[in-house]
């Protein structure tokens, strides 16, 4: 199946799902605005922000007095290509304040409506607010030397009984009416930029009582994102602040849920310090974050920017600094990034990930034009050559996207040779890749398996649909067989893994699912195997996968997994193996003018 029908099949399937939804809507209009963008930037601005304040109407003055302006905030994101912020003042480490004239007593609101500002600021230039909202009381004595940043004896005037709200359960339920209050207080006639919540994990008390039902039913304009779980009902998924991957710039290493599903990796700019502003100028740490940006593109990620706002908004010097060199290192490779998705899976594309010669980052391809495509070299190889592995693409032409000068190049083997480079950005080196479409791979394969969960059955893995995967039912070793329908020509599988588990061992209990050791068998008449024609393992890594085996002619090809890289320690993934989609390729892509399958030498 094409991508432009991969992506009618996910629009036809969200349109079986009606609101309250029972499970993940993967694909609806509210989400849209989102699936077109690259990046947001996070505000953490409350009553705490240093120097502190404990009165809610002096932190105010401080902030007005301060010339705190929206506009900034709003220039500071499109410098960093943000295309939404998210605005968190009810925040538990920082007082529990709403920026806006709550009529919901309990906690800091603020006579002037910071939030109404921002909003209106930020819909004038095209850019969405999300609103945080916290599950969590616990640190509402924090920083305190007596008392509580939270009024139960106010918030139970106003409910006309006794709520504690420095409880769990109470404070769900006073947090539920302050994002109701929200829902109501902007809306989508006036407030068109205000895009939904971003909720810091979960509680109870608002599983309880249908809050997230509830903005469906009175807002389903409004997107529903949430950190660290991955709940149904959410539009997303973020994933806060992930550490430990080899390169550490490379986020998506560690995220655990698959496509078509939104993602987003949420992180701080800053190298140290809190989320919020502490008193700090941090450093920022330029490789990483730009290496974090780029993969993120690169794997269909969202990166969710954290900046540490002062008082009056404006950023520390050095963060301010990095925004502004962002803002014109991205003006030079935008196209490579805008209206692109990540390359090597669900959306074709070249394979990303780890190259030769110590090379690593990731590719891109159009939205608009599957044949255009983009290597993102951020590790560079140790000498002048480069090899990415083709995905079956036919290379025309490739040019380094920052000069604009012709690359020399080679392709066979199922590689494309960038060879002659001797020009390397010091932080993402960019080529643009023209082919003329993919070839020489297997159409009408049929495919079974010695093992399937129910539901998820082999043919699953080679119908064209990303929405669709096999599962082998927790079965090691097991054996996952395409017939070809008549004896061709075979040189190589080709395997997209479900990418719904990190890549490498991040704990004892959270690990990856994809395929460690296995071996290949053809047969002519799928009964007579003989022996293996490649035994091999596949490293734990994300995005396309590839086995080549020597070139012959059969009509069945058996691949044996003999076992995956989970550990039994992670009950969860241990021998779970799912794949989106595989593939049989017949020969290797050619360079232009060459036919598929000849030599170029």
């Amino acid at each position: 199946m094409s991508r432009k029908g991969i992506l009618a099949a996910i629009i036809v399937l969200a349109g079986l799902v009606s609101a309250p939804a029972a499970s993940a809507e993967l694909q609806h209009p509210r989400q849209q605005w989102l699936r077109d963008s690259q990046a947001g930037l996070f505000l953490h601005w409350g009553m705490r922000t240093s120097p502190g304040y404990t009165s809610c109407s002096a932190w105010e003055s401080a902030v007005t007095n301060g010339g705190w302006s929206p506009q900034y905030w709003v220039n500071e994101a499109k410098k960093v290509h943000a295309q939404y912020l998210v605005f968190a003042s009810f925040h538990s480490r920082l007082g529990y304040a709403t920026a806006w004239p709550s009529k919901v007593p309990g906690s800091c609101s603020t006579k002037r409506d910071f939030l109404g500002e921002l909003i209106k600021a930020a819909g004038a230039q095209g850019v969405k607010v999300l609103v945080y909202m916290t599950d969590d009381p616990q640190w509402h004595q924090e920083g305190l030397s007596s008392g509580s940043w939270l009024n139960s004896s106010a918030y139970s005037a106003y409910k006309g009984r006794n709520v504690n709200i420095t409880t769990r359960d109470g404070f769900g339920e006073f947090s539920y009416d302050r994002i109701v209050e929200v829902t109501q207080r902007y809306p989508q006639s006036e407030y068109p930029a205000m895009a939904g919540f971003w909720i810091d994990n979960d509680n109870a008390y608002w599983e309880r009582n249908g809050l997230y039902e509830r903005i469906r039913r009175d807002r389903p304009d409004l997107m529903l994102s949430n950190n660290n779980e991955d709940t149904p009902i959410m539009d997303t998924i973020s994933n806060e602040q992930k550490t430990g991957m080899s390169p550490a710039y490379d986020y998506p290493q560690a995220v655990y849920t698959a496509a078509p599903r939104l993602i987003e990796a949420c992180y701080k700019l800053p190298s140290s310090g809190a989320w919020w502003y502490s008193g700090s100028n941090s450093q920022v740490d330029y490789r990483l974050n730009i290496g974090r940006y780029i993969t993120n593109s690169g794997s269909s990620v969202k990166s969710n920017m954290a900046e540490t706002a002062m008082v009056n908004g404006r950023f520390p010097s050095n963060q301010e600094a990095y925004n502004n060199f962002l803002n014109g290192y991205l003006n030079q490779i935008w196209e490579s990034i805008d209206g692109t998705e990540g390359g090597g899976y669900m959306y074709g594309g070249l394979k990303p990930g780890f190259w030769n010669d110590g090379a690593h980052g990731v590719t891109t391809v159009k939205k608009n034009n599957p044949n255009l495509h983009y290597i993102h070299v951020l590790t560079r190889p140790s000498g002048s050559t480069l090899r990415v592995r083709d995905n079956g693409y036919k290379v025309s032409r490739v040019t380094n996207l920052r000069t604009g000068a012709a690359v020399s190049f080679s392709q066979s083997g199922g590689t494309v040779t960038l060879t002659g480079v001797s020009n390397w950005d010091q932080y993402d080196t960019v080529f643009k890749v023209e082919t003329t479409g993919r070839e020489g791979i297997h159409s009408g394969v049929v495919l079974s398996a010695t093992a399937s969960a129910s539901g998820r059955a082999a043919s699953a893995a080679g119908d064209g649909n990303y929405l669709t995967y096999w599962d082998s039912n927790k079965t090691t070793p097991v054996s996952l067989n395409f017939d070809l329908g008549s004896a061709k020509r075979v040189q190589y599988v080709g395997i997209n893994q479900r990418e719904d588990s990190v890549s490498y061992a991040r704990s004892a209990t959270e690990q990856s699912a994809r395929i460690r050791d296995y071996r290949v068998f053809v047969s002519n008449d799928g009964t007579n195997w003989g022996s293996p024609v490649k035994t091999g393992a596949l490293p734990s890594h994300r995005g396309v996968q590839f086995i080549d085996i020597p070139a012959t002619t059969a009509r069945h090809v058996r691949v044996e997994i003999r076992n995956t890289h989970a550990a039994s320690s992670d009950s969860t993934r241990y021998k779970r193996l799912r794949v989106d989609e595989a593939w049989i390729g017949s020969a290797y892509a050619a360079p232009v003018g060459m036919s598929s399958g000849q030599s170029p030498w």
